[in-house]
């Protein structure tokens, strides 16, 4: 066999070295011990570790009682390694969709830990970042830990089809979710779409079911839909006085209930969220920390 040619073999090494720069950098091994939640980062692939989470007590959480005991028995199966559902908490803004998730992950650690169980693992996936949740998954699925995979505020628009990935994960691919990963998302929508973009797509189609059914049955994937809704003012004030009593504020219960219910009336809404925005500004002016907030 005769040597190759000096000038072929440097060509050859030129394009492997370039073909090396191309390909896509092999994500670093995890160390899931490092904390007990996570951020994802796409490019480069790697898992941020989150050493304090900003959550509230899950006892601060008023007037979505249902909801909050729906979520936790299900996430509390699921750290037991028995079935459990995909779930999507949608509905009205401010009223605690995102904190319950994050909530119900330490509540849930601090119940299964006493069991012996390992930490349940909570990792975030922003939105823009869906189509790379395959990769994530490829992560994750060999790993000995269990995971919250979470989306806060999700929703599609417009020509956006990288919802495709998620419904793979989700249950329609050829390896699906993995076993020891459940996915929980939160979004204002309850089908992901706005409903003009819906409507249009049904009214411009040749069969109208058909045009968006691909898009409505995102929603199907998941097993659990926790509905949020516009609190009553009981339910509001009692936000604002469970705060008082959690962090030691204190001052006139009356005049405490009418700087509340202004509180909400100039910004046109009644939430968790608005209840807290008072409450940051109450203690603001008692000139106190809200230590553990």
């Amino acid at each position: 066999m005769s040597q190759t040619d000096p000038a072929l073999a440097a060509l050859l090494e030129r394009i492997a070295a370039t073909l090396e720069r191309m390909a896509p950098p092999v994500a670093a091994r995890p160390d899931f011990e490092a904390a007990d939640a996570f951020v994802w980062h796409p490019s480069p692939a790697r898992l941020a570790p989150v050493p304090r989470v900003n959550r509230v007590d899950m006892l601060l959480l008023k007037g979505i009682d249902r909801a909050r005991d729906t979520l936790h028995d299900n996430t509390t199966r699921f750290a037991r390694g028995f079935p459990a559902n995909n779930a999507l908490l949608w509905g009205a803004r401010g009223m605690g969709k995102s904190s319950l998730v994050k909530a119900t992950h330490a509540q849930v650690n601090r119940e299964t830990g006493v069991e012996g169980l390992k930490p349940l693992k909570l990792v975030e996936i922003h939105r823009e970042d869906i189509e790379s949740l395959p990769a994530l998954m490829g992560l994750l699925r060999p790993a000995s830990f269990r995971f919250v995979v979470f989306c806060d505020d999700l929703s599609f628009d417009g020509a956006d089809t990288s919802y495709k990935s998620l419904k793979a994960v989700l249950e329609g691919g050829i390896e699906g979710r993995p076993e020891n990963v459940i996915f929980y998302a939160t979004s204002n929508r309850r089908h992901l779409l706005p409903r003009d973009m819906m409507e249009n797509e049904r009214s411009t189609a040749i069969n109208p079911g058909e045009a968006v059914e691909e898009k409505v049955s995102l929603s199907d994937r998941f097993g659990l839909w926790l509905g949020f809704h516009r609190c009553s003012q009981d339910e509001y004030l009692s936000m604002v006085e469970g705060y008082v009593a959690h962090f030691g504020l204190t001052g006139d219960i009356g005049q405490r209930t009418a700087e509340a219910l202004e509180w909400s009336t100039t910004r046109g809404s009644r939430s968790g969220r608005t209840a807290w925005q008072y409450i940051q500004d109450l203690a603001g002016r008692q000139g106190r920390t809200l230590d553990g907030a």
